[in-house]
Formats: structure tokens, C-alpha cells, sequence
């Protein structure tokens, strides 16, 4: 498999912030994740090459096409081409872009992930429910909370963790996030919380309670994207592409050997992450992490399955503070999902953003001390049993 490791840099980004943006609409969100996108990279709209527009939901409020994008941005005939791949949308467009510049074919890309979900007029997400077999037996008749629920109860099962402190490690996981977001401007939810109001909330799907669920945000984040030679051109500290990968899971899980504590696809989209990185050890090699915790659970789980922490020891590494703001490997940074916000479209791009912040040591009061040279963001799509995962791995450094 080739690779794009090193061949692709991000000379500027920007991001909404994220929350019930009712003063918005998905153009005006769009316009303003762009405008401070190109302010960053000292470029102007007339120099972008092409673009990619991310959004999961488009019929919402921006269409099926790339054109809210070209009219929004009033781009000169430009090539705009519109991703969806559920939660890993941002993350898609943003590999869209940059094999495209790794290819030649584009010197500057512009790529935009954006939602508009609190027009939906609800909360919570529409179900996403195609003509397949999975689809008809198995989704339509439960949602997410559920589904990720039912992976909890298993992992303290699997584990032997008695549901008393099971819920102690989750608390633990969203008051982490909390204390990140109200730190941050751009959030969402800016409450720092204790374990003992997360113990004490309301439960959505036992064991998940109101603070172990990601929330409906609106938002939209952007990057712009150039081969990674020219990329000093722009700035003295751009950030260099390490790794893009995506894994599709068919559903075999359900039929087969399936643990119901591991998510599949994320275990294979990092791997081949790692390979394409050259990354052997990321416990050590990883200095951030930005994971897809739509859930509590999602979080825990996903230290596993990216090989930070043992299998069925990432509750230690969360009560010990490893992945706390001033911990050896902070995680959510920004707030996460859980706090950011969750704008499906805007997310992978949201989290590259903070990834990029950091990196460059422009995070503010949330800045990691200590060495920063190497960050991971993960997406994931979809159910614990079915799902699609992105990885990328983002560097300081070329080379």
C-alpha cells in the first residue's frame, strides 16, 4: 500500500465555535470557519485549487451537492466535491484533499466539514438505515445509546469490573472532558462537572447517564492543505500529514467471534495508521489524543483499540490521569465531543484543528507541556458491531 506520509502539510485552519448556532446557517458557518482558515494561512480564495465539502445530514439545510460551498464562498468555477461517510465525514474529506495534493493533481486545497443539526428540530441524530441486511435485523431496533450501553455492560463483565466502579471510570472520563471544554472558547458546554454529578445523572441507557452522551451541536471547521515541500512557503510551522486511514466494517462481526468489547475497524484503521506512520509503540510515540467519544464508553474503549492501553486496563490509565490535561498523553484537549460538540460532519476536522493548535504550542490555557510533537485523531461511524473508523496521525515535524 503506498503512503502520503510526509507528502502533505496544513498551512492553515479554522473553526465556529460550536453550540445551538440558531444565529447561523450553514453558509454563514461555513464562511466563518473559512474566513479564519485563510487568515491562518495567509492565502486568498482565488489561490484554492479545489475543495471538499463535508456533511452528513446535507438535506437538512445545505443540499447534496458541493455547491453551498462554491456559492457560500463564491468560488470561480472551482471543483467542489461533496463527502459523506457518517462520523468519519470531516475526516474523509480532509484524505479526499490530500491524496489529491499528493497526486499532483491540486497545489492548494480547501476542506470544510460542517452541520446544521439543531435544525433538525429534535435531539439526537436521525437514524441512518440502508437496504442491507444489518440494516433491516439489527439497527431498527436500537439506537446509539443502546447500542453502546450494551458494550459497557459487556466490558465490565469481560473485565470483572464491578458496576460501581465501572461507573466510576466513565464519571471519571467525561469530568475530564468537562474541565478541557470550560477552557475552551470555542465549546459547547463550558461546565466543569464532578464524578459525583456524573454519577448522579440521569440515565440514558444503563450504564451511560445524561454526562456519559455527547450532545447536538451545530458548527463547521476547515484546513487548508499544500504539498508538504512548499508548505514553509506559507509558515515557519506548518503541520505535516503522518497518516490517513479508513476501515469499513462489513457486519461480519455480528456473525462471527465478535467480543463485544473491541471495535474492529478502529483496531485495523490504526494499524495501517501506525505502519504508514512508522509508529511502533504509540503509548510512548503519541504525545495527544482526540478520540470519537460519543460516548464514554467509545473513549475507554478506543485507548484499547488503538494500543495506548492494555486490553482491559484502560480504567487504570484514566484513574491514574494519564489522559488528563496535565497527564503524560492528554485526551479531548478541546473538550471532545462530549463538550465541543458533535457537528457529524465538522468533527474530524474539529479535531484536527486542536491537534494543529497544539502542536504548533498555540493552545493557550490548554496547552500540553512537555513534548508535542506527535498528535492522533480518531472517528468512528456507526455502531461498536458496524462501524467505520478513521485515523489520522498529524506531526510537528517532516521526516
Amino acid at each position: 500500500m503506498g503512503s502520503i506520509k510526509d507528502k502533505v502539510a496544513i498551512i492553515g485552519m479554522g473553526c465556529t465555535r460550536f453550540g445551538e448556532r440558531w444565529d447561523a446557517s450553514g453558509q454563514d458557518l461555513i464562511i466563518e470557519a473559512v474566513k479564519e482558515a485563510l487568515e491562518d494561512a495567509n492565502v486568498e480564495i482565488k489561490d484554492i485549487d479545489a475543495a471538499w465539502l463535508g456533511v452528513c445530514f446535507p438535506r437538512i439545510s445545505l443540499g447534496l451537492t458541493g455547491m453551498p460551498l462554491s456559492t457560500a464562498l463564491k468560488l470561480p468555477f472551482l471543483p467542489v466535491t461533496h463527502v459523506e461517510n457518517l462520523c468519519a465525514t470531516g475526516t474523509e474529506a480532509i484524505r479526499a484533499a490530500a491524496y489529491a495534493i499528493a497526486a499532483g493533481t491540486c497545489e492548494i486545497a480547501l476542506v470544510v466539514g460542517v452541520e446544521k443539526l439543531k435544525d433538525l428540530g429534535y435531539s439526537g441524530v436521525p437514524e441512518v438505515v440502508s437496504d442491507d441486511w444489518c440494516s433491516k435485523f439489527y439497527f431498527s431496533t436500537i439506537g446509539p445509546p443502546g447500542a453502546f450501553a450494551q458494550m459497557a455492560t459487556r466490558y465490565f463483565a469481560k473485565y470483572e469490573i464491578p458496576p460501581v466502579k465501572g461507573k466510576e471510570i466513565l464519571a471519571k472520563i467525561s469530568v475530564k472532558s468537562h474541565e478541557a471544554g470550560a477552557l475552551n472558547p470555542k465549546a459547547h458546554l463550558r461546565r466543569r462537572i464532578t464524578i459525583e454529578e456524573a454519577l448522579k445523572a440521569p440515565i440514558i441507557a444503563w450504564p451511560l447517564g445524561l454526562y456519559d452522551c455527547c450532545g447536538v451541536s451545530d458548527g463547521a471547521a476547515a484546513a487548508i492543505l499544500v504539498p508538504a515541500e512548499k508548505a514553509k512557503e506559507y509558515r515557519e510551522d506548518p503541520i505535516y500529514i503522518k497518516a490517513l486511514q479508513v476501515a469499513v466494517s462489513s457486519g461480519e462481526e455480528l456473525l462471527y467471534n465478535w467480543d463485544g468489547v473491541h471495535v474492529e475497524s478502529t483496531v485495523r484503521a490504526a494499524q495501517r495508521a501506525y505502519r504508514e506512520a512508522g509508529i511502533k509503540n504509540p503509548r510512548k510515540q503519541l504525545d495527544l489524543l482526540e478520540l470519537h467519544d460519543c460516548f464514554s464508553i467509545t473513549e475507554l474503549v478506543t485507548y484499547e483499540d488503538i494500543g495506548v492501553s492494555p486490553r482491559g486496563r484502560a480504567g487504570e490509565d484514566v484513574m491514574s490521569g494519564l489522559f488528563d490535561l496535565k497527564g503524560e498523553i492528554p485526551c479531548q484537549s478541546d473538550g471532545g465531543l462530549k463538550c465541543f460538540g458533535h457537528p457529524i460532519g465538522a468533527s474530524g476536522i474539529r479535531m484536527m484543528y486542536e491537534i494543529y493548535k497544539q502542536l504548533q504550542g498555540k493552545a493557550g490555557e490548554r496547552q500540553k507541556q512537555g513534548r508535542c510533537e506527535l498528535g492522533l485523531t480518531h472517528n468512528l461511524g456507526g455502531y461498536p458491531f458496524r462501524a467505520i473508523a478513521a485515523i489520522c496521525i498529524l506531526g510537528a515535524h517532516r521526516g
